[in-house]
C-alpha cells in the first residue's frame, strides 16, 4: 500500500508540474445547527480563500486585500457576487427541505453543499470544470458537460436528477458560466494576486523525533505553492519502504506544510549518515537536503542519565522541610489558641 502511495503522488507530482489554477465557489446549506450561518458561500483561487458571504452578513466580500482592488475597478462584480449568492440561499433552502421530505428525514442536522468551478493549466491551456454537489457528507449528484444532464451518485438522487435535466435553460446557463466566465475570472483573479499567488518561498527543514525509537520526522514549513515532493534516500536511492509520506496540510497564513516519516529500527549508527531527506519545489531548481544527524535532531526527550537528579531531590528535601515547618507552625497555633480558650473558661 505504501508504494503504490507513492507511486501514485509520483505520477500526479508530475502532471502538477505544468502548474494548474484554479478556481472553486463552495455553497454550503445547513438543517438544524445551531447558532452558524445557514447558508455559507466561500471562493478560492488556487485554494487561497478569496471571498465570502453568508446569510447574517447577506452581502459578498473579498477577503484578500489584492482583491480590494476589483471593487474599485468593477464594483458591479462584487453586487454580482451578492445577489448569486442570495439565489443559491433560497434555492438550496427549498433543495434540503425537498430532500428531507424524499429520504423521510424528519429531524437532525442536514447539510448540502455544493462546489462548481475551472481549472486552467497555464501551460497547454486546457480548462476542465465541475459542478457537483454533496449531501451529508456524501457525492451526491454531478453535472455532465458534455450532455447538459446531471449524473446521480445515490439512488436517491434520481428523482432530483429527472427534474433538474427538464430545466435546459438553467443547464445552458450553467455551461456557459463554467465555460467562458468562471476561466475569464480567474485569470483575472490571477492577474491581481500575482505576486500573492504566483510567488515561491522556501521552507524551513527540521527533523524532529519524540523518543529514540520513534521515527524521525524530516518536517518542512512555510513552503509555497502546494506542488512539493518530499522523500528519504539512502546512498541517494529513494526509499520507498519503512517510509511514511504524509499529507500537504495549510498554514494560516497561506503557506503550506509537509512531513515524511523513516522508521530507523532496523538502521545502525554506523549507517545513519548514509540517510539524507529531499525536498522538491516545483519551479525551484535545487533541492533542499538535510542529512540524518543525531545532532540536528529536534527532540523534547530527555536520557534518564541526564536527568537532574540533584536539583529534583534537593526540591523535594525542600519541599519536605518546609511541610515540617507548616506543620510545626499550626501545632503551636492550636496550643496557643487552646490555651487562651481556656484561661478565659477560668
Amino acid at each position: 500500500m505504501k508504494t503504490m502511495k507513492l507511486v501514485f503522488l509520483l505520477f500526479f507530482f508530475d502532471v502538477t508540474l505544468s502548474v494548474k489554477h484554479s478556481l472553486k465557489f463552495f455553497f454550503t446549506v445547513s438543517s438544524g445547527v445551531k447558532h452558524i450561518p445557514d447558508f455559507v458561500g466561500v471562493a478560492l483561487i488556487d485554494e487561497v480563500p478569496v471571498g465570502r458571504c453568508d446569510s447574517i452578513g447577506e452581502k459578498a466580500e473579498f477577503t484578500q486585500d489584492w482583491m480590494k482592488k476589483l471593487k474599485e475597478d468593477d464594483p458591479q462584480h462584487l453586487d454580482w457576487y451578492t445577489q448569486e449568492s442570495l439565489f443559491v440561499h433560497n434555492k438550496y433552502n427549498a433543495a434540503i427541505d425537498m430532500m428531507k421530505n424524499q429520504l423521510n428525514q424528519t429531524g437532525g442536522v442536514h447539510i448540502l453543499q455544493r462546489m462548481n468551478g475551472c481549472e486552467w493549466d497555464d501551460e497547454t491551456g486546457e480548462i476542465n470544470r465541475f459542478a457537483q454537489f454533496g449531501y451529508d457528507g456524501e457525492d451526491f449528484i454531478a453535472f455532465d458537460l458534455k450532455t447538459l444532464t446531471w449524473i446521480a451518485q445515490k439512488p436517491e438522487a434520481l428523482i432530483i436528477k429527472q427534474q433538474w435535466d427538464r430545466n435546459r435553460p438553467k443547464n445552458d446557463y450553467r455551461k456557459s458560466f463554467l465555460t467562458q466566465r468562471c476561466p475569464e475570472f480567474l485569470k483575472t483573479y490571477l492577474d491581481l494576486g500575482k505576486n500573492f499567488l504566483l510567488r515561491t518561498d522556501l521552507p524551513s527543514v527540521s527533523l524532529l523525533q519524540k523518543i529514540p525509537s520513534s521515527p524521525v520526522r524530516c518536517f518542512a514549513t512555510g513552503f509555497y505553492p502546494d506542488r512539493v515532493m518530499m522523500f528519504w534516500r539512502k546512498d541517494g536511492e529513494e526509499l520507498h519502504e519503512d517510509v511514511e509520506l504524509g499529507e500537504i496540510l495549510p498554514n494560516h497564513d497561506g503557506s503550506f506544510q509537509m512531513s515524511v516519516d523513516l522508521n530507523l529500527s532496523s538502521v545502525t549508527p554506523e549507517d545513519w549518515r548514509r540517510y539524507e531527506c529531499v525536498f522538491q519545489l516545483s519551479g525551484v531548481k535545487d533541492d533542499i537536503i538535510t542529512k540524518l544527524d543525531k545532532a540536528v535532531i529536534k527532540t523534547h526527550w530527555v536520557p534518564p542519565s541526564e536527568f537532574p537528579a540533584g536539583p529534583v531531590i534537593g526540591g523535594v528535601v525542600g519541599l519536605l522541610l518546609l511541610l515540617a515547618v507548616c506543620i510545626t507552625g499550626v501545632f503551636i497555633w492550636r496550643r496557643r489558641n487552646n490555651g487562651v480558650t481556656t484561661s478565659g473558661e477560668k
